[in-house]
This record gives structure tokens, C-alpha cells and sequence, in this order.
């Protein structure tokens, strides 16, 4: 898209935001909710207020943000900062509250993406630089722990039960799992060291070139992992707990162990999960598709067309559409889960990628990588999904989330 037509195509959706705000959801007073965008090329985040749909402020970070994630339990956001090329990376800690810088927390070489765990008092960090993942107490703002992974981790998943955490290394084409114990006591003047070691390494599997994208059951039983050097996704069962009904109904569930590699399309880059975790897609850059998992049988239902290099999915919480952004497009596709079909394709910024819907869904929100701006669409319009607005952000946004604080918190 052109500058001149992108300022102009803002600036007239923008003035048509306060004629039809009314048609929007009321929210309760005091309500706020803010999204997030890291912005790559200029060491910023961008905050972007989305009860009246306009800039609120931009924050310096560190060097090169990337990867994001909220916390579940207290308004803070966090970002992770990949670093200078020869020098270590960190994590900003942002408070949700007054949208200010609050802590920075030093970590190792090149690291991209953070996972915070359902408990809201640890995030597990990849250092890509160094082959290592971190361990975060968010409540002392130190790591506490670091263990060896394969060549270059990428991300690194806690379960939802917290008891396993799935890191992926791009390099060595493997996954390492790990056992976590997400409650040691710790002694907050001792140096890490010196601390109760939460991690555990438990397995490690092979011939996933490319490894990068990974998604959890909801019960925590099984990871699917998208090997984005090829065409397939493996499936991965998560050993059980000792004294789960699972395990004494069937002892082979203690141990972590590979069920499955699926055929999906080319170069899978990306997994999108149901809510209800009943079925994954693949977003397959190469060949322009997605592809249909079901987590229960462990088999792939179809392949089915959907844009020019996609790159991104997010499923509604209601798990009946899925949403993937075409890079190479400059679009976003609507896929009925429930009808198996494309239902519509709605026009963004350039090269969107990284997605996220407002806390009720009736907004979702696009990263435009290489126009460095953010596509609102309106999800629930009178003649269905609509481009509402476009929002400025900074170069190369790399990742956006969202956290919605009610007037009691």
C-alpha cells in the first residue's frame, strides 16, 4: 500500500470512529483495554487503546523486541528483547495499569519468545543464541534457572497444567521436553545457583527439520509441533502424571513419546489451536494452505487453499472460524470451521502477520510487518466482517497482545 493512500484510507476511517463508537459493545465504567505491538525497527511497543480505538503512547524497550505475552493473573505485559547481534537479550516488564516501563530483566543470547505459565508467577524464555531456555520468577524479576536445549530454541510452551514444558530447536531440527516444578521454594537473597532447579530434562526427539511453532492439549496431554523445514507436524505425547487416572489406566502414558508425523501442505510455519483443543491448523507458507489436524485421531482431515503465504491462525472462542493472515497477500481469510469452507477475504496493511481479537471478540487485530501498522477489523458488522479502521504502530511489528483491566482491578 502506498503512504500516501495508507494516511489517507487512516485518516477517513479514524473520522468516522467517534460518528459510530455507539455501534460498538458498552463496556462498564472504568473499563480499559489496551493492545501491545513490539516494534522490531525501532525498539519500541507501541500502545494502541482500543475502548476508543486510538493511539495511547509508545514505550522504549530493549533492543530488537520481539515475542510478547500477558500475564494471566497481574496487569503486566512483557516483552522480550532479542538483543544487539554479539550481546544479550532481556525482558521489559510493562505495567497494564499505567502502560509504563517497570523492570528490565536480563537474560541470555537471542532470545524471541516468552511463555507465562497459567499461574501467572513464571515465563519460560528460548535463548536462541546461547541453546539454552530460562526460567523467570515474575514476582522476584529474576531468571532462576537455565538449562540446555538443542541448536537454536525458538519458543519454548509451558503446559496449561504446568507440569511440562515443550521447547523447539530450529537448528537441530528437535524438540527437548522438560519436567517443571512449579512451586520450589525459593530463597530470594540466594543467587540461581543456589536455588531448587525447577526444570528437568526428560526427552528429546529428532527428525523435525525446521521445528518452530508448538501448541498444547488443554489437558496437557499431547503437543503438536510444526516442522517448518518439510511438511509435517509431529505429534508428541506428554508423559502423565504418576497418579492421573490416565497413567493407571494405561502405564505407558508416563513417558513422553512421539505418536505421529502428519503430511500437512509446505514449509507449515505456524499452529492454531480450538479452544477446545479438538482439532490444530497449519498455516503452510509455501504451498498457500491450511491444514485440518484432528488432536483425537491424530490424522490430517484435508488441505484446503486459503491465501498467499500465510503465515498466522487464531480460532473464535466459540471454535467455529478460523482467521489466518496471507503475508504475501495483504489480506486476511475467514475459514468456516463448521462448513469446512473460505467465507470471506478482507483487505489489510502489508504483509500482515501476527494476530490477536479484542477481549470480546468483536475486534481482531492484525500486525502489518512491513507497513508498520495495525488492520482493526470489525468482526461482528451488520454486513458481516469489515476493515474499521488501520492504526499506526512503528517498522517491523514482530508480535501484538491484548489486556482488558476492569475498574476493580
Amino acid at each position: 500500500m502506498h503512504p500516501l493512500t495508507k494516511l489517507a484510507l487512516t485518516a477517513a476511517l479514524l473520522s468516522l470512529t467517534a460518528c459510530r463508537r455507539s455501534d460498538f459493545p458498552d463496556v462498564p465504567s472504568g473499563y480499559r483495554e489496551f493492545a501491545y505491538v513490539s516494534n522490531g525497527g525501532a525498539n519500541t511497543v507501541s500502545v494502541l487503546d482500543l475502548v476508543y480505538l486510538r493511539p495511547d503512547r509508545t514505550l522504549q524497550v530493549g533492543p530488537n523486541p520481539s515475542g510478547m505475552a500477558v500475564n494471566p493473573v497481574k496487569n503486566e505485559v512483557y516483552v522480550v528483547n532479542a538483543g544487539p547481534a554479539n550481546g544479550n537479550g532481556s525482558i521489559t516488564v510493562i505495567d497494564a495499569r499505567t502502560n509504563k516501563v517497570v523492570y528490565t530483566i536480563g537474560l541470555h543470547r537471542q532470545p524471541y519468545f516468552i511463555s507465562v505459565d497459567a499461574a501467572g508467577r513464571r515465563a519460560y524464555v528460548a535463548n536462541s543464541g546461547s541453546n539454552t531456555v530460562s526460567v523467570v520468577d515474575l514476582d522476584l524479576r529474576r531468571e532462576i534457572a537455565v538449562a540446555g536445549t538443542g541448536e537454536a530454541p525458538g519458543l519454548a510452551r509451558i503446559a496449561p497444567d504446568m507440569r511440562s514444558l515443550v521447547v523447539t530447536n530450529r537448528a537441530s531440527g528437535s524438540v527437548s521436553i522438560f519436567a517443571v516444578d512449579p512451586t520450589p521454594a525459593l530463597d530470594p537473597n540466594a543467587p540461581a545457583k543456589q536455588q531448587p532447579q525447577p526444570l528437568h530434562f526428560r526427552a528429546s526427539f529428532d527428525h523435525c527439520p525446521g521445528a518452530t511453532d508448538a501448541v498444547i492439549l488443554p489437558d496437557s496431554s499431547k503437543a503438536f509441533i510444526a516442522c517448518s523445514g518439510g511438511h509435517q507436524v509431529m505429534s508428541i505425547n506428554l508423559a502423565a502424571a504418576p497418579d492421573s487416572w490416565a497413567a493407571k489406566q494405561n502405564p505407558s502414558l508416563l513417558n513422553d513419546s512421539v505418536l505421529a508425523f502428519l503430511d500437512v501442505g509446505e514449509t507449515p510455519v505456524d499452529l492454531a489451536m480450538k479452544p477446545d483443543g479438538g482439532e490444530v491448523f497449519s498455516s503452510n507458507f509455501a504451498s498457500g494452505s491450511i491444514s485440518e489436524i484432528s488432536t483425537y485421531t491424530n490424522e490430517v482431515g484435508g488441505t484446503y487453499p486459503i491465501g498467499n503465504h500465510p503465515v498466522h491462525g487464531i480460532v473464535t472462542a466459540d471454535n467455529s472460524a478460523l482467521w489466518v493472515s496471507n503475508f504475501g497477500a495483504d489480506s486476511l481469510s475467514l475459514y468456516s470451521i463448521d462448513d469446512g469452507k473460505l467465507v470471506s477475504s478482507l483487505r489489510t496493511g502489508s504483509a500482515p502477520d501476527f494476530l490477536a481479537f479484542s477481549a470480546d471478540e468483536h475486534l481482531l487485530l492484525a500486525a502489518d510487518a512491513h507497513s508498520g501498522d495495525v488492520a482493526v477489523i470489525r468482526t461482528l458488522g451488520k454486513l458481516g466482517p469489515n476493515l474499521f479502521t488501520i492504526l499506526p504502530a512503528g517498522p517491523s511489528p514482530n508480535a501484538i497482545v491484548v489486556k482488558a483491566i476492569t475498574a476493580n482491578k
